[in-house]
């Protein structure tokens, strides 16, 4: 069975879905269960170089509380999975476009679970601008990518369409938002659910898979 993961890594709660998604397919370790990670912008309009972080946050959602009230929770949520958000050595909020190619290409290598955590620990526990080139290179190195042809491929726009077309996609099908969870094809999931949600959502994929198949 194959889950699709639309997510964007600059998402703090795709980061927390997938912890929460590894809880789910931990527990039900008989199933035959393939993830597969889809791109989704939540800013597409961010330019290439990335914005300050402080001013982008105060332009989204304007001052008072709100903005820290959203951290707490958010880093409530983390602290459960694990997850230690370190949102002050954040400084940019970058555009994503670039680190959505290169989990495109760790799929071909067989590592893309690994990229993709390895962006959000970046991002979100070390600070790092995962809109630079050069942070995506030490990334595939990390994963042991093939760093010489993901920089050549990097310095062109290769796969940038295919990226655009995916996110487009997701959102004709309905994902407003995310992470959102593509189950067998049967059954979409919106947001950061915990282990229990996923699985019987699983379930019901595996069922409709099942009738469908009678």
């Amino acid at each position: 069975m194959q889950i699709d993961v639309i997510s964007d890594t600059v998402c703090p709660w795709c980061y927390i879905g997938k912890r929460r998604l590894g809880r789910a397919l931990a527990a039900r370790p008989e199933l035959d269960v393939s993830v597969r990670w889809r791109p989704y912008q939540l800013d597409p309009t961010i330019p290439p170089g990335g914005v300050d972080r402080k001013e982008y946050l105060l332009a989204k959602f304007g001052p008072g509380e709100r903005p820290k009230a959203m951290a707490a929770a958010i880093k409530e949520a983390g602290s459960e999975e694990g997850i230690d958000f370190a949102f002050d050595k954040i400084m940019k909020s970058p555009n994503t476009l670039n680190s959505h190619r290169l989990i495109r290409w760790a799929a071909s290598a067989g590592v893309q679970d690994r990229v993709v955590d390895a962006l959000f620990r970046r991002y979100f526990t070390q600070g790092e601008d995962i809109g630079d080139i050069e942070v995506l290179i030490d990334v595939a190195r990390e994963c042991w990518m093939d760093t010489d042809l993901v920089r050549e491929l990097m310095t062109g726009d290769a796969d940038a369409d295919l990226v655009r077309r995916e996110d487009n996609l997701a959102r004709r099908i309905g994902v407003e938002g995310v992470p959102a969870y593509i189950i067998a094809d049967k059954y979409l999931l919106l947001g950061a659910q915990d282990p229990e949600v996923i699985l019987r959502a699983i379930d019901k994929a595996l069922e409709k898979v099942a009738e469908d198949g009678a």
